[in-house]
C-alpha cells in the first residue's frame, strides 16, 4: 500500500500520550517535534488516527513545501498547486487556517486571505468557476503553516478539531474540552484498571465529559464514531473503502466493548447540570450504561456499598479562575479528601487544578503530576494514591456486581431505540422467536439453562447466540471481504437491538465477540480481565462462566452429551480429564461416581476455575487431582506409571504453538501417536472418548489398527446443534 506523509498535532502535555495512541494502532515510523507528531503510513491509518485518538487535535498531510518571504510568494506557490486533484471547482467549499512562526508574514489574516486567493484564482482561470468559502464545516480545509519563511502547505483530514466528537448537545458554564478528559483519564491509568474491573465515579460532572470519556474508553467505543464530518470525506483521494472498513471495525468493538463496561456513576449539586450529562449520554447511546444524578458533595459516602471495593473518583473541581471563590474553595478540596479516606479507602483520586496548592487539603498522597493546559489556564492534573489500597482490588465484589446489574435492570429500558433497523430484522426476529419456544421448552425440559438458540439459521445474520440463563453470549462469525462493511454492521445491529426484545434481558446483559479462524493460544486468548463470572446450571449441576474476559465463555455446550455420557459410566472408575480445560467433564464424572479423577491442563487460570466448579458441587475430596503441565509431555512420563484409568477424556485443541510448548502440535498429524499414548493408560475395559472440533479432521484408523474405534459423532451432537453437524467430531476408542 502506497505510505505518506501525516503530522498529528495535539495540546501542551499530550504528546507522549499521542505517541502511546499512535504505537498502540501500530504506527511505527513516528518523530516527535515541538506540538506535534510526524508519521509515515498509509491512507487507512490516517484514517484510524482521525476516528479513534483521543487526545489529537488534527491530522494533517502535507502537500507542498516551498519558500515564502513575501505575500507574492505565499500566493504564487499555492496558485501552482494541482488544486484540481483535491477538489472540484464547481458547487464546494474551502476554508484556510494559517499559522506564522518566525517569518515576515506575520500576518495571519492577511496570510490565509492570500492562500484563499492563489486557490480560487487557479480554479477561475482553468474553469471560469471557483469553490466558495465556508468556514464552519468545509468541504477541503487547507493549512498553512510558515515557520523561518517554508511553507508547509496541508489538507487538514480531520476538517475540525477532534476534540469534538458529536455528543455535546447541551452544555454547563466552563466545561472541560474531551480531549482534556481523555488525557486526565490516561494519566489515571484508567484504561487499564477498568479492563481490572474498578469503578469510576465523578462527583462534580458537569455536563458528563468525564464519566463519558471514561465510559468510551472502558467500552472500546471509538472517540470519533458519532462524528458526521472529517476534513477527508469530500476530499477527491479518498478512500471510501477503507473509511467503511474502519467504521464496521469500530462498530464491532463499540458493541462488543460494552458487554465489558465497569461500573461508572456522576453526579452534580446543579440539577442543570446532571440534565445536560443525561442528554449527551443520550446523544452517545450510553444512557442505559451510565447513571448521572442530582447528588451534594458530601452525599457520596451512602454510594459506597453500591460500588466496586476498589476504583478511581476523578473530577475537575472548580477553579478560582472561571468558577467559585479561591478563598472557599479549600473547604471543597477538604470534604473531598475527607470522604475518599472514610467511605472509598481503597479507591484512587485524580482531578485537575490551577492551583495545585489547594490540593494539599485533600489530606491524600500525591504519587504523580502532569501539567496539561485548559484552555489559556495552566493547570495540573494531579494523581492519588489510594488511602488504605486492598490486595484483591482488582476484583470487585460478586454482592457489587450483581447490585449493579439489577439496578440496571430496574432503571432502564430494555434497549437503545436511536438505531434504525433494516429491512431484513422482522425476519431474523422472527426466526429468533420461533427458536425461542421451541428451544426453550426443550432446555427447561432437560433442566439446562445454557443452550444454543441461533447458529446464523439466515446467511445474511451470521452470528452463534448462546443462552446463559439470563445473560447472552453473542458471536458475529467475520463476514467475506466481499460483504460490503455498511451492510454487515448495519445487520449487526439489527442483532444486538433484537435480542433484548425477543429475549426479555437487558442489553448490558449481552456480551458480543467476534468469531474467526483462530491459531495456537489465540482459542484461549484472554479479552480482559473483568472477573465478572456468572453460575449457570446444566443437568443439575453447576459451573462457573465468563462472558466478557476470553473467546470462550469456559463451558462448550456441543459437548453437553459427551459430558452426559462420561458422567453415566464413571462409577466406581478412575477418570482422567486431558486438555481439560475448565474441567467440566471432570464435574460429570466425579457427580457420577468416578473412584477418583485427574485433571490435566497447562493453563493455571483453567485448572484453578476447573477447582472451582468441582467445589461448586460440592466435589472437593482429595481423591480429586489437577495437575498443570504439558498433556503431552505428562502423556509420554505417564507411560511409565502403574496408573491406568477407566475413563478418559481426550479433547485436544486443533493446533498449539504455545510459548509453554516445545515445538508445534496439529491435531491432524499427531492424533495417531496422541491416541495410542492415551489408549495406553486405559484399563482392560477401559473407554476413551476422544473429540475434535477440526471441521476436516479425517481419523487415520488404519495407524490405529491395534485398537477398537466407534464414531459417535451424531450421537453425541445436542438438539440446539442439529444444523450444525461438523460443530465436532467425537469416537470411543478401546484395546
Amino acid at each position: 500500500m502506497t505510505k505518506h506523509k501525516f503530522t498529528v498535532t495535539s495540546a501542551r502535555g499530550m504528546l507522549p500520550l499521542l505517541a502511546k495512541e499512535l504505537a498502540e494502532m501500530g504506527i511505527k515510523e513516528t518523530k516527535e517535534e515541538q506540538g506535534n507528531i510526524r508519521f509515515i503510513g498509509t491512507m487507512e491509518d490516517a484514517y484510524r488516527v482521525c476516528l479513534w485518538s483521543r487526545v489529537a487535535i488534527r491530522v494533517l498531510k502535507p502537500i507542498a513545501h516551498f519558500s515564502a518571504k513575501t505575500t507574492d510568494e505565499l500566493y504564487q506557490g499555492i496558485h501552482d498547486l494541482p488544486w484540481e486533484d483535491h477538489i472540484d471547482a464547481e458547487g464546494t467549499t474551502i476554508a484556510v487556517d494559517f499559522n506564522s512562526f518566525r517569518s515576515k508574514i506575520h500576518h495571519t489574516q492577511y496570510g490565509a486571505q492570500r492562500v484563499k486567493d492563489g486557490v480560487v484564482d487557479r480554479f477561475r482561470e482553468q474553469t471560469g468557476e471557483r469553490p466558495s468559502v465556508d468556514l464552519h464545516q468545509p468541504d477541503l480545509r487547507i493549512n498553512v503553516y510558515l515557520k523561518n519563511n517554508q511553507a508547509i502547505v496541508s489538507i487538514d483530514l480531520s476538517g475540525e478539531s477532534l476534540h469534538k466528537r458529536g455528543y455535546r448537545v447541551v452544555t454547563t458554564p466552563a466545561p472541560l474540552k474531551e480531549h482534556l478528559a481523555a488525557a486526565i483519564l490516561m494519566t489515571a491509568e484508567w484504561p487499564r484498571l477498568a479492563k481490572q474491573g474498578w469503578g469510576l465515579v465523578d462527583p462534580m460532572c458537569g455536563s458528563g465529559t468525564i464519566v463519558i470519556e471514561a465510559a468510551m474508553m472502558a467500552a472500546d467505543i471509538a472517540p470519533g464514531i458519532k462524528r458526521d464530518y472529517f476534513g477527508f470525506l469530500y476530499w477527491k483521494q479518498h478512500d471510501k473503502e477503507a473509511w467503511q472498513r474502519l467504521k464496521a471495525e469500530a462498530e464491532r468493538r463499540r458493541h462488543s466493548g460494552l458487554a465489558r463496561l465497569p461500573i461508572i456513576k456522576g453526579g452534580d449539586a446543579s440539577e442543570k447540570a446532571v440534565e445536560a450529562a443525561n442528554a449527551n449520554l443520550a446523544e452517545i447511546g450510553l444512557a442505559d450504561r451510565i447513571q448521572v444524578e442530582h447528588r451534594e458533595l458530601l452525599d457520596w459516602p451512602s454510594q459506597a456499598k453500591s460500588l466496586p471495593t476498589s476504583g478511581l473518583v476523578v473530577c475537575n473541581p472548580p477553579y478560582g479562575e472561571r468558577m467559585g471563590n479561591v478563598s472557599e474553595l479549600h473547604y471543597l478540596y477538604e470534604s473531598l479528601g475527607n470522604i475518599v479516606s472514610e467511605a472509598f479507602p481503597a479507591w484512587r483520586t485524580t482531578m485537575i487544578t490551577d492551583n495545585e496548592s489547594l490540593g494539599k487539603f485533600t489530606g491524600l498522597t500525591v504519587f504523580d503530576t502532569t501539567p496539561f493546559d485548559n484552555g489559556p489556564i495552566p493547570c495540573q492534573v494531579i494523581c492519588y494514591r489510594a488511602p488504605r489500597p486492598v490486595s484483591n482490588r482488582a476484583q470487585p465484589t460478586e454482592e457489587v456486581v450483581q447490585e449493579a446489574t439489577v439496578e440496571v435492570e430496574e432503571t432502564t429500558e430494555l434497549i437503545q431505540q436511536d438505531i434504525e433497523l433494516s429491512e431484513h430484522a422482522e425476519m431474523f426476529a422472527n426466526r429468533l422467536k420461533k427458536n425461542l419456544k421451541h428451544l426453550g421448552k426443550w432446555a427447561r425440559k432437560n433442566k439446562t439453562e445454557c443452550y444454543r438458540l441461533y447458529d446464523a439459521d439466515l446467511p445474511d445474520y451470521a452470528v452463534a447466540i448462546d443462552v446463559y440463563g439470563d445473560h447472552v453470549h453473542v458471536q458475529e462469525y467475520a463476514p467475506p471481504k466481499t460483504i460490503d462493511a455498511t451492510k454487515a454492521i448495519q445487520r449487526l445491529n439489527d442483532v444486538m437491538q433484537i435480542i433484548p426484545q425477543v429475549l426479555e434481558v437487558p442489553a448490558s446483559n449481552i456480551a458480543l465477540k467476534l468469531r474467526q479462524k483462530q491459531r495456537g493460544t489465540q482459542q484461549y486468548e484472554q479479552h480482559g480481565s473483568q472477573k465478572q463470572r456468572l453460575k449457570v446450571m446444566e443437568s443439575d449441576l453447576n459451573f462457573w462462566i465468563n462472558l466478557t474476559d476470553y473467546l470462550d465463555t469456559g463451558l462448550f455446550l456441543d459437548h453437553r452429551i459427551t459430558r452426559q455420557m462420561i458422567g453415566q459410566q464413571s462409577s466406581n472408575k478412575a477418570f482422567l480429564n486431558l486438555f481439560a480445560y475448565t474441567g467440566s467433564a471432570t464435574v460429570y464424572a466425579a457427580a457420577g461416581g468416578a473412584e477418583s479423577t485427574t485433571t490435566v491442563d497447562m493453563s493455571n487460570t483453567y485448572l484453578e476455575w476447573a477447582e472451582e466448579n468441582m467445589a461448586l458441587n460440592g466435589l472437593t475430596a482429595a481423591k480429586h487431582r489437577y495437575i498443570r503441565a504439558n498433556c503431552l509431555e505428562w502423556l509420554q512420563t505417564a507411560q511409565q506409571a502403574p496408573e491406568k484409568y477407566g475413563l478418559i477424556f481426550l479433547d485436544p485443541p486443533t493446533f498449539s504453538n504455545s510459548t509453554r510448548m516445545e515445538g508445534v502440535f496439529d491435531i491432524q498429524r499427531d492424533h495417531v501417536s496422541l491416541i495410542n499414548m492415551t489408549a495406553n493408560l486405559l484399563t482392560k475395559e477401559g473407554v476413551l472418548y476422544f473429540s475434535t472440533n477440526r471441521r476436516d479432521f479425517k481419523m487415520d484408523e488404519k495407524a490405529l489398527k491395534g485398537l477398537k474405534i466407534k464414531e459417535i459423532s451424531r450421537a453425541t451432537l445436542p438438539k440446539d446443534f442439529e444444523r450444525n453437524p461438523k460443530i465436532h467430531y467425537c469416537w470411543t476408542i478401546s484395546r
